[in-house]
């Protein structure tokens, strides 16, 4: 698997020690999940699976079964 050098993470987390969050990477198939404390253990998906999981966290579904 190749790993991206395009990592970014939100404007909100700031920059500098103590401000860990999710960062996100893309390639043309795929879409990289990792944390900034944890930069080497990486979750891969696409991006209708992310989507999915994005519009259920948005409308406050997760967890719902989906029907």
């Amino acid at each position: 698997m190749t790993t991206p050098g395009n990592w970014q993470k939100s404007s909100f987390s700031g920059s500098g020690d103590g401000n860990n969050c999710l960062e996100l990477a893309t390639t043309p198939t795929t879409i990289h999940l990792r944390e900034s404390e944890e930069p080497t253990t990486q979750l891969t998906t696409t991006p209708t699976p992310l989507s999915h999981l994005l519009h259920h966290i948005k409308v406050g579904r997760l967890g719902t079964p989906l029907a």
